[in-house]
């Protein structure tokens, strides 16, 4: 992997990560079609997303840094645990997946139509307050996520906030409580996939391939900075309907590229 591709693929990332058009899927897209290959680049792709959600950190760190109110926290917990015990169990099946850029933009496109209608499903949230969301809740909004992780091309966010919505949380206690489960979410994976690598193949992790990972999250996490914000404004004005739209455009170019073999 070259500075310019990492730099590419990190940009993608920031921008991708909170939107409901699956970040996982447009880096994998990128990867095929830049000729990237390779266990680095898999680690690359998983690394910089925990770049990204730091910036959830740093926009609601007196959310997270608020000690006396454990339930908070306690909530992370509950629903993190489902995908890290399906992660687990599935993690071959999730790498044979990311290996086939046809099936992510087939999930793309099915995602987007899922999207157009997600507005009119959920029109009277009764939960605004982050203080409202119960264990119950919270755990439900993990199993969504667990979709996520299963179909890569899916969106994590436009799963968890789908689970959110579907459990009464207005549009934006949907998305912010969806960002706020990817921090443990990813750093797990991330924690998990470079010790992986560190027992597997320690070579990897030279001291080029860990600058371009650190030049990867820097760049995620200062584009995600932009995007996030955007996003929350975005979605509670307009909702999911444009993001449909252009995941089923995406997801049809995509298609039409790769059965022409302009794409492999």
């Amino acid at each position: 992997m070259s500075t310019l591709h990492a730099i590419i693929i990190a940009i993608i990332e920031g921008l991708t990560e909170f939107l409901p058009i699956s970040s996982t899927g447009h880096m994998a897209i990128a990867s095929a079609i830049m000729g990237v290959h390779g266990d680095f680049s898999k680690l690359f792709e998983i690394v910089i997303q925990l770049g990204a959600i730091l910036s959830v950190v740093v926009l609601y760190w007196r959310k997270f840094f608020d000690f006396k109110k454990i339930s908070f926290y306690i909530k992370l917990v509950i629903a993190v645990i489902p995908s890290l015990a399906f992660g687990a169990a599935f993690k071959s099946h999730i790498d044979e997946m990311l290996e086939k850029p046809m099936i992510i933009a087939l999930i793309l496109l099915l995602g987007g139509v899922v999207l157009l209608f997600v507005d009119k499903w959920f029109q009277k949230p009764a939960t605004d307050k982050e203080e409202d969301i119960t264990n119950k809740k919270a755990f439900i909004v993990g199993c969504y996520q667990v979709l996520s992780v299963l179909f890569p091309g899916l969106s994590r966010s436009a799963a968890t906030i789908i689970g959110g919505m579907q459990q009464n949380l207005s549009r934006r206690l949907a998305a912010e409580f969806s960002f706020f489960l990817a921090v443990p979410t990813m750093l797990a994976a991330t924690v998990k996939s470079l010790w992986d690598m560190y027992q597997e193949q320690p070579e990897v992790l030279n001291t080029d391939n860990m600058s371009t990972l650190l030049l990867g999250c820097g760049i995620a996490f200062v584009v995600a900075l932009l995007a996030i914000k955007f996003f929350i404004g975005f979605l509670q004005k307009y909702g999911f309907r444009l993001f449909g739209w252009y995941r089923i455009i995406v997801g049809l170019v995509l298609l039409i590229l790769f059965y022409f073999k302009v794409i492999g």
